[in-house]
Order: structure tokens, then sequence, then C-alpha cells
């Protein structure tokens, strides 16, 4: 038969569907590869025998999840379907789907349905089913949609023939549309987008006025009024988004009466591996031990590195000293930039540790299964199974994990979870956690396993969450908003990890955490090294004075030098600002020095053991080359005369990071997502006052 005779095929579907597979079953050898007009985007074109002397021109277009484009290549087959004087376009559509994510590939399959163009579902991997314990009614099935479906396993060869068979009776297939969205969106809407475009069917209107921004085959009028349409964005989004959930809600009717799944039947295994790994009680246990296993590995394996790193800016700072001549550039050299910076630097093993087994977690596919896992008790806080996802993001930084809130479709929900973010742990809160429980917590381990450091880490992580599900109940039952979204998650393969991904994020997370935070602690290193070295006119009288009267005391020179630095600290600029917020936070079990710190880390929570570092240094004059964990350490209450760092003082710092907003940034971030500053004042002053009663409490029980 001649090729301009032959049946134009278009093979769609969701990437991984096995696709490609079908289209090479179809074709073997009798294909080509080329590019789209002016596109550096692959195509490929075969020809497969259906019957005697009777050929189908094949076309694989690109992997897509739907057909509203957001990349090149799910363009392409925008352009693809809509254009009838497009060289590939179809006389027959072929929807590839897999038999595990029959709801996510359905979704495609209502869109191109209501195209009206003859279209076959062609369901994969059926080869698989009893294995993966899946059910499906096939009369019923091809009822609901209103279309032939064929199971077929392009891997094994099977039910590719009677595939060709209905691809040769294309003619006789119904395209009726499937979702009929006018009358759930807006009848009177669409019913005058159909008169003002008699030539398209309706869902082609509608994707004309919504998705498309080149029309080849209208006249200048209807470009015009295309356009006149598109000027309502906010009305074109919320029907956008309606029609989204619609299609979902039908998807789910249909497969209620021809899809069953039974993974107890199941033998492959994928499915034994999620029988355990979402098991309602195994699945939670096995998630809490591998949380153990992070938190306990953070500490073990860092601690050499970490010490090494300390010791290493002491020294530096130490010698800088030395080497340089003495003056005020030296000292913001010594005192200032290169304790700040290590402050800092110290903690890239955990931070790098932490990124290493989060990536390992989502490499392998057991990620997927945690949010799963999770979304059973998001919803009895008021939260979508999509918040799992900010929520879980939020352990690197709040400021991406407020972002990702974007895909949750109800707002009640997507304000409830951006407003309980930043209570879970982030990266950012590990060097400050990191630095007090190694302070006041021993080394000693639990069972002869766990250590006491690691399960104090892991208890101010669950801490987070706990505050975050409180607070996420609260505002259900609070805010008067009305909405509900629907959750849908795609559960991936397991696979064994690709090191070189894995080596990459994990560099390239750490990298953004250090440069990030760099610069504010730099900036606010040089600042608190100016603060803390200079003073009010009164600050060269009151030294004089000081050093008068130490005069007439028999006082040791080493004494004589901490006693005079620590002084002038006091009577500095920075010392001036410690004294006077110190009655507000006496109460929690801090000095001025500590205000100091909580003060400067507002502008991000990591800043605060730079801070220390910075005062510490500032108002040490002992030449040795002390870290800053041993000048921590050897902090004395003046007041008691003991060690400032205790129990007490340490869990109520630990209680304060945990529930303190503290980052600026995030507060940027939510006020752009939520276009108003009342959500993220809210978020400071409520965090503020629960972290402030939490320490109080805290240090009053323990003290």
């Amino acid at each position: 038969m001649p090729e301009h005779k032959a049946i134009k095929v278009a093979l769609v579907g969701n990437p991984n569907t096995g696709k490609t597979s079908l289209f090479n079953q179809l074709t073997g050898l009798n294909q080509k590869v080329g590019n789209y007009p002016g596109i550096t985007v692959d195509k490929k074109v075969g020809k497969a025998l259906l019957a005697e002397g009777c050929y189908a021109s094949i076309v694989d277009l690109p992997g897509t999840y739907s057909i509203n484009p957001t990349t090149i290549d799910e363009n392409i087959v925008l352009q693809t379907l809509l254009h009838k004087d497009h060289n590939d376009f179809p006389d027959v559509i072929v929807v590839v789907a897999d038999i595990e994510n029959i709801k996510r590939n359905l979704l495609l399959y209502s869109q191109i349905k209501d195209l009206q163009i003859p279209t076959i579902l062609a369901i994969n991997m059926a080869d698989q089913l009893s294995k993966k314990g899946v059910e499906i009614d096939l009369e019923q099935l091809k009822i609901e949609l209103k279309s032939e479906v064929v199971l077929i396993s392009a891997r094994k060869n099977l039910g590719i023939d009677e595939l060709k068979e209905v691809i040769l009776n294309y003619k006789s297939l119904d395209t009726e549309s499937l979702a009929h969205i006018s009358e759930k969106i807006d009848k009177a809407y669409f019913e005058e987008l159909k008169q003002n475009f008699p030539n398209l069917s309706l869902y082609k209107a509608w994707l004309y006025v919504t998705q498309l921004e080149q029309y080849n085959d209208l006249n200048e009028q209807e470009v015009a009024l295309i356009n006149t349409y598109k000027e309502d964005q906010p009305k074109l989004k919320k029907y956008q988004h309606k029609e989204t959930i619609y299609r979902y809600q039908q998807i789910n009717s249909i497969l209620k009466k021809t899809y069953k799944v039974d993974k107890s039947k199941a033998r492959d295994l994928r499915s034994k591996l999620d029988r355990v790994l979402t098991h309602k009680i195994f699945g939670y246990v096995i998630f809490a031990v591998i949380l153990m296993m992070i938190f306990q590995s953070i500490f073990d394996w860092a601690s050499i590195p970490m010490d090494f790193i300390d010791a290493f800016f002491a020294e530096l700072s130490s010698k800088t000293q030395e080497i340089l001549p003495a003056g005020k550039l030296t000292d913001l050299i010594s005192q200032g930039i290169i304790p700040g910076i290590g402050g800092i630097i110290i903690f890239i093993p955990q931070i790098a540790i932490l990124f290493l087994f989060v990536s390992i977690l989502e490499e392998t596919g057991y990620m997927s299964r945690v949010v799963f896992l999770m979304d059973k008790i998001m919803r009895r806080f008021g939260m979508s199974g999509k918040s799992v996802v900010p929520l879980i993001s939020g352990t690197a930084c709040a400021i991406p994990a407020v972002m990702a809130a974007r895909n949750i479709s109800g707002w009640k929900e997507r304000l409830i979870t951006i407003m309980v973010v930043p209570f879970v742990t982030c990266s950012a809160r590990l060097p400050v956690y990191a630095i007090i429980i190694a302070l006041i917590i021993p080394q000693d381990r639990v069972l002869g396993v766990f250590s006491l450091q690691g399960l104090t880490l892991l208890g101010l992580y669950l801490l987070g969450f706990f505050m975050a599900m409180i607070s996420g109940y609260l505002l259900h039952k609070t805010l008067k908003i009305e909405g509900k979204s629907f959750f849908l998650i795609e559960m991936p393969d397991y696979k064994l990890p690709s090191l070189k991904n894995v080596f990459y994020t994990v560099v390239e997370k750490t990298k953004a955490f250090v440069f990030g935070a760099g610069k504010i602690i730099l900036a606010i290193s040089i600042i608190l090294w100016f603060l803390a070295s200079n003073g009010p006119a009164s600050f060269d009288a009151a030294e004089e004075n000081f050093a008068a009267a130490k005069e007439t005391e028999s006082v040791e020179i080493d004494g004589y030098r901490e006693a005079l630095a620590s002084y002038k600290l006091e009577h500095s600029y920075i010392g001036v600002m410690g004294k006077a917020i110190e009655p507000a936070i006496k109460p929690l079990g801090y000095d001025w020095k500590i205000g100091i710190a909580l003060i400067a880390s507002f502008a991000a929570r990591e800043v605060f053991v730079g801070t220390l570092a910075t005062i510490y240094s500032v108002g040490n004059d002992d030449e040795e080359n002390t870290t800053i964990k041993q000048r921590m350490a050897e902090e004395i209450n003046e007041e008691t005369g003991e060690k400032l760092f205790n129990i007490p003082v340490g869990m109520s710092l630990l209680v304060f990071y945990a529930f303190a907003m503290q980052c600026v940034s995030t507060l940027a971030i939510v006020k752009r997502e939520t276009n108003s500053w009342k959500w993220p004042m809210i978020q400071l002053f409520g965090m503020g006052l629960i972290a402030y009663i939490a320490s109080f409490l805290t240090f009053t029980l323990l003290n």
C-alpha cells in the first residue's frame, strides 16, 4: 500500500509506560529517527504491517503527563494533536498506560479523548497483573471510557495482534467526549466559547484559549477573540484547576467499578517490600529506626572532621594574630572574620551526612513510601497528603518548602502548610543543635548502640514535627476557610541509588547551605566585631578607669588581660545592647552575650554559633588556640560562678530554636506566597511567643 494511504497512528503516554517498547514491537527495524521541524527533539517514525497490504505510519510522540505543556516535548504533543495541517496529525491515537499508575495515565487519556479523535487505550505490562494483585474488568472499562481498551505486554509481545486489529478498524471507534467539562465548570461560559468557534470542538477551543500561543489555522478575527479570552487569567487558572479536579473525580469513579488492587495477592518484590514499608504499624517503626540511625551517624561520623576543622580555625586565628602587625585590621581578621566563617565551616560534615541520607532515601524510592505513609496522619491535622512533601523538604530549608506548597490545590490546606513548615527542623538549626548537644549531653550509649546525643537530636526533630501537627490542627479548627484538595502520588519502583546523582546532590546542597549562610555570616561577623571592639564616648574612659583600679590590686598578668577584655566587651556597643535585653531573657537562663546571639540569628538561625564565636573571640585575649566549643564550655555564669552552658540553659536554648521563627528570609517568602504581611507577622509573633513560654518552662523545670 502506498505510504500516503497508510493509517497515521500517534503513540502517546506518560514517561516510563513502555510506549517506546510498543513502538519497537509494532515497527521492528522499519523505523527512522529525525528531528521535528526547527526543534532539536528526536522524532521517531516507523511503519507497521497491520494486515495483508495494509500499513500504519506510527509516530512515537514524546512522553507527557498531560496536554497542558510545560516543556518543549509536551508542547510537541499538543501541537501535533491540535493542528490538522501538522504532518503527523493522526487518524487514530493509541494512549499507552501501565497497570500500576493507571489513575495518573487516565488523566492524559481523558484529555485526548475530548479532542474527539479516534482513541485507543493500550494498558501495558498485562503479564504482571497477577503478580501485582491487579484485577481489571475490561468490558466495563470499555463502556466507561467509551473506547476500545487492549491489554498488552510490549516486552513479551502479548496483545499486539489485537491492538493492530483495533487500529485497522479505527473508523468504528466512538469519538464522543468523555469529561463534558463545560457542565461542571461554567456552562454559560463554554456555550459562548462554542458559539464563537463553531468550526472547533469545544475542548479544542478551550485549549486554544488556555494553552496555545500560535494559531496556524485561525483567521485574524478568531485570534483577536482568543486574546480577549486570555485577558482574564485568574478565571482561566480557576477553571483549569476545576477541570483537573473534575477529571480525577470522574477517573476515581470509573476505577471503582473496573479496577481493583489486592496487595495481599501481589507476589512481586516491590509489592512484598511495600507491604512491609507502608504497613500501618511496622512502616512507622521502620521509618523511626531509619531516622534514629541517620541522626546517630550525624554525630558519630562527623565528630573527627568537626574536631579537626574547629582546631584548624582556632590555630589559624592565633597564627594570624602572631604573623600580622597589631592593629584594627588584624583584630578584624583574627577575631571577626576567621571565627565567624569557622562557625559555619565546622558543620559541613554534619550537613553533608544529612543530605547524603536524604538523597539515598529519595533515589531508592523509599521517600515516596514515607509520603504515602504520612498521608494518613496529615489529614487528621487539617492538611493534605501533599503537605508531607513541603514538610519533609523543610528538613533542608523552609524557603523551598514553603514554595513547594504551591502544589496543594486547596487554599486552606496550602495556607496551613505554609504556616507550620517553619516548625520542622531545617538544616540551619543543625549547627545550633550540634554545638549545644555536644556541650550538655554526654556521649553515653543506650543498649550499647544508640548514642544519647543522636537520640537527643532525633527528639528535637520529632518535637518540631509534633508542634507542626498541633499548630496545623489548631489552624484547621480556627481558620474559617472552605476548601478541599485531592492527594495523588506516584510510587516509583525500588532501585539502587545512582552514586553520581547522590554525589552531585550532596555537593550542590552543601554548597548552597555554606555559601548561602556564609554571605550572611561574613557580613554579621564584621558588624559584630565592630560593635564589640568599639563603644560609646565613655568606652575609652571606662577602660582607663578599669586599668587604674586594677593597678592597685595584686593581679596576675593573664588574669588582668582576661578581666580587661571582658570589661571592654561588656561596655562596648554590643555589650550595651546585650545588657538592654538581658532582663527579658534572664528568666530563660540566658546572659547578655547569648542575647546578642539571639538578635543576630534573626537573620538566619545558623548565625547563632558564628555570633558566639565572634563574641568569645573578641572577649578572649588568651593566646592559646582554644576552640569555640572549649570557650563555650568554659563560659561562667557571673551570678552563680558555675558553667553557663549547663543542662537547664542548654535545653532551654534547644527548645527556643526548635520553635522560634528566627529567619527573615522565610518571612519574606511567606509574604510573597500569601500576598499579605498578615500571615508572616502571625508566624513571627506566634512562634516567638511559643518559643519563649516553652523555653521558660524548660529552664524552670530543669533548674
